[in-house]
């Protein structure tokens, strides 16, 4: 008999605790998402699961000793996410940025979204048991970019405490990016400027692809270091798929390696979502933070593509300004789909690719300067 009640005191069924069945449930709803609607599902998917795994008792699969306690060292380590822009980077196409350099500024207007949330989170501490400090704040702000990996990377230097509600907001909003930014879009915009049709881009050259990648480096590396990491590894993937000489390389930066370390970053940010961690007051600060963050970043690089108009002899769609949070290509395409549907011979893809790769690059110039603040 006594055995018998050592077995069953063993058994996850006598361990389990309401949380940690709660925590479950949320893991099976991100499967779902991922599986059965799309929604970032090379993200969504590893993460549920290691929500899953994560909270399953006694297994201490990710406590000190466990498998998804070592690969969150790539992310405590911030090696995941810097791999990650690696090969970000290298499916990244500088043209048509180049060949429209003014879709710079809806990159950078979109970015307001991460400093106006940055303020937010530190007002949202008049809420009882809530307190978030600068470090906080600035972790949860980044989720304004629309940026995974960007986002996880500042969580992990400034609040790691934070990490799990972080990611799982910042990958939330990217899935749903064609939910969120279409009404938005449509609210901001008349029927007049949504059928804005915009010239035809110009061809860019190797020389400049190849130059760019280099000078933004450059540039980085004198006037904001603190975001060399991010800028540089996105950089080096670029630079290899733009130069030709290395195409082993460039692939294996965008298919193999990638996908591996996607893998492991998804199961390690999975195991944050344990009972213990995650199911909090903060978490549900952090999720309404991370949508007015969204919101905010969507709304204002709408806004500054129509200020733009006012001083341009060559019309800009203010729908393409939509792109210039950093989820990539998803913003994009769905620029272009609102663009069609008030102009079905209106196709805003390429010209939307330059303020989306802008957001890239405006997120992590974003990331460095809340580092070189508060880190």
């Amino acid at each position: 008999m006594e055995n018998i009640i050592t077995l069953w005191h063993s058994t996850g069924l006598y361990n389990f605790s309401a949380a940690q069945a709660f925590m479950m449930l949320i893991g099976f709803l991100l499967l779902f998402l991922a599986i059965k609607k799309d929604f970032e599902p090379l993200l969504l998917l590893p993460i549920g699961f290691g929500a899953i795994l994560s909270n399953i008792p006694i297994a201490g699969i990710a406590d000190e000793g466990g498998i998804l306690h070592y690969l969150y060292l790539g992310i405590k380590t911030g090696i995941f996410p810097l791999l990650i822009f690696m090969g970000v980077g290298a499916m990244t196409d500088f043209g048509p940025m180049l060949a429209n350099p003014k879709t710079l500024f809806l990159g950078a207007a979109a970015q307001f979204g991460i400093f106006t949330t940055l303020l937010g989170a530190l007002a949202l501490n008049i809420v009882p048991g809530l307190d978030f400090n600068l470090k906080d704040a600035a972790a949860i702000a980044i989720i304004g970019g629309a940026d995974g990996p960007t986002a996880i990377y500042v969580a992990s230097k400034l609040a790691p405490d934070l990490l799990g509600a972080i990611a799982v907001a910042a990958y939330s909003y990217m899935a749903l990016v064609p939910l969120i930014q279409p009404p938005i879009m449509r609210a901001l915009t008349t029927e007049d400027e949504r059928k804005i049709e915009m010239t035809q881009l110009r061809p860019v050259s190797k020389i400049e692809k190849i130059i760019f990648p280099l000078m933004l480096l450059t540039l980085c590396a004198f006037l904001l270091p603190s975001a060399a990491p991010l800028v540089g590894m996105f950089c080096l993937g670029n630079l290899m798929n733009s130069c030709g000489v290395v195409e082993r390389l460039s692939k294996t930066v965008q298919n193999e390696l990638i996908n591996i370390v996607t893998i492991f970053l998804g199961l390690a940010v999975g195991s944050k979502l344990n009972a213990e961690d995650f199911l909090k007051i903060e978490t549900l600060g952090i999720l309404a933070l991370g949508a007015i963050a969204f919101c905010i970043g969507t709304a204002c690089g709408v806004i500054m593509a129509k200020i733009m108009n006012k001083f341009s002899d060559t019309p800009i769609n203010p729908l393409i300004g939509a792109a210039g949070v950093s989820a990539v290509p998803m913003a994009a395409r769905v620029a272009n789909k609102v663009g069609l549907e008030s102009n079905p011979h209106n196709f805003l893809l390429m010209h939307a690719m330059g303020p989306n790769v802008a957001g890239v690059i405006g997120s992590a110039v974003a990331a460095g300067v809340l580092l070189s603040l508060v880190g």
